[in-house]
């Protein structure tokens, strides 16, 4: 209370306090003598009484004896048993005590019909007493009645709303009925607890209830010996937000399923260890059931301590924008059960610092533009049957059952080279290939949205392939 408030108040209740240090009785027989009026007295012996007073209290009292058989002779009377007071002092009457409520009561949550949720700004909601016989159960049935909650702060603490139809226990601080709160909430018939109790006696639950809805959010603690667990379940979306490091802990299985997709985005560094060499190693198993994509931004590391092996049961393509290395400490093999195509825009050169050796079921063929030299540091043979012909750097050897020179005959018909048709097809299919590839990685750069979706496939033209085997095949020479 502001002070002016508190000077009146403290005015009014010493005025009450004093309204009978001063007073006196006295009787009359005049009916205009009721509280709050008036009067001067005045013959008194004592000179002070001889003033003017102020009536606070009138008792009056009359007799009627012609009522009464034989007292007909009397007459009627009327008088007045006053209490008065200086007449310029102020009365007040007495502050009567404010009643009190005993104990705490149970009540119902009201609301407007159709309503689930009734509260006002600072979480109040309203209530109906079962003793109340005037107001229904609507949002008029009380005042806002506070919600003592587990914690509250400024900004921060316990919410939950009381919501209409629930039990809730009512209680007055310091007794004043003016100051109700509500002080807890509880279960009955129509209003049963989650679960099934008693089976569910060892579950500590705390489950809300979907809006206007059936649905619910629950987190559950089964506290059964050996059976112990924690449950949380969301009826739609779930949002964890960490703002610093997380860790998980998981000492046995872990089991995760998604019905869905899955997107994961690692700002920086992502290691998977699986297993150790210490304890022997572990497998891990990835099963992609349509197509996987996966985009490195920056470099990408892969190292295999053991075995690799890749099978891919359909065509298989690999795209290097710039240079390539491969490096093989051991052996390596090569095998192609169908025709093998192999197209050098630029310079080829294979250099071999053991023996190379070329093995041809069937024709060989080689067509060069320009010049060919083969140069030996020691001989070259050329051998057909029991005919041969060996340069060496002392000569040149024939040998054969006969030697025709300018005799006629025929070169035979050479084994063809690829075709300029099926060179241009292929160097298509890999410059469109380039082309997809670059449009990708302009994609990556402008719209970070797309981090997650699959990149197309870089395809390789089938056709083109069959019609590079078809040309390559060999054709026997004519004699």
């Amino acid at each position: 209370k502001d002070e002016q408030h508190g000077k009146d108040f403290t005015l009014y209740r010493m005025e009450s306090l004093r309204s009978d240090t001063e007073k006196a009785t006295g009787q009359s027989n005049s009916p205009k003598l009721w509280p709050g009026t008036r009067f001067t007295l005045t013959g008194h012996p004592q000179k002070m009484l001889n003033r003017e007073w102020q009536v606070i209290q009138s008792i009056l009292s009359g007799d009627q004896p012609q009522a009464l058989h034989g007292s007909q002779g009397r007459g009627t009377t009327l008088g007045n048993q006053l209490e008065v007071i200086p007449a310029d002092r102020t009365w007040r009457p007495r502050v009567q005590s404010k009643p009190k409520v005993d104990g705490p009561q149970s009540a119902i949550v009201t609301g407007p019909a159709g309503e689930e949720i009734f509260c006002d700004e600072h979480g109040r909601v309203r209530v109906k007493f079962h003793w109340d016989r005037y107001h229904g159960m609507t949002e008029e049935s009380s005042c806002w009645v506070r919600v003592s909650q587990a914690w509250a702060g400024p900004g921060f603490g316990n919410l939950a709303i009381p919501r209409v139809g629930q039990e809730v226990i009512v209680d007055f601080l310091n007794g004043d009925p003016d100051q109700p709160i509500i002080m807890g909430r509880t279960y009955h018939e129509d209003n049963r607890s989650p679960g099934d109790l008693p089976g569910t006696k060892t579950q500590m639950t705390i489950r809300s209830k979907t809006y206007k809805g059936s649905g619910f959010n629950e987190l559950r603690f089964e506290d059964a010996t050996s059976n112990e667990q924690v449950y949380i379940h969301a009826q739609k979306n779930m949002d964890t937000e960490v703002l610093n490091d997380r860790t998980t802990d998981v000492k046995h299985d872990h089991t995760e399923t998604i019905g869905n997709d899955q997107k994961i985005t690692v700002v920086k560094g992502q290691t998977v260890q699986v297993g150790t060499r210490k304890e022997g190693g572990h497998d891990q198993s990835i099963t992609v059931a349509n197509d996987r994509c996966i985009t490195v931004r920056n470099d990408q590391t892969l190292q295999v301590t053991n075995d690799r092996t890749v099978s891919v049961s359909n065509d298989d393509g690999l795209y290097v924008r710039n240079d390539r290395k491969v490096t093989v400490e051991g052996k390596q093999e090569h095998k192609t059960t169908g025709n093998h195509v192999s197209l050098v825009e630029g310079k080829h050169s294979l250099v071999v610092k053991g023996d190379l050796a070329r093995k041809v079921s069937g024709a060989l063929g080689i067509k060069v533009d320009g010049d060919i030299v083969l140069e030996s540091s020691s001989r070259i043979s050329l051998k057909v049957g029991g005919s041969f012909v060996v340069i060496h750097s002392g000569g040149v050897d024939i040998v054969g059952p006969k030697i025709n020179l300018n005799s006629g005959g025929s070169p035979g018909t050479p084994v063809p080279a690829l075709q300029p048709a099926v060179l241009k097809a292929l160097a298509d299919d890999k410059s469109l290939a380039a082309e997809q590839n670059d449009s990708n990685a302009s994609s990556d750069q402008n719209d970070n949205n797309d981090e997650g979706e699959e990149a197309p496939e870089k395809s390789v033209c089938k056709e083109c392939l069959k019609r590079a085997q078809e040309a390559a095949a060999a054709f026997a020479p004519r004699g």
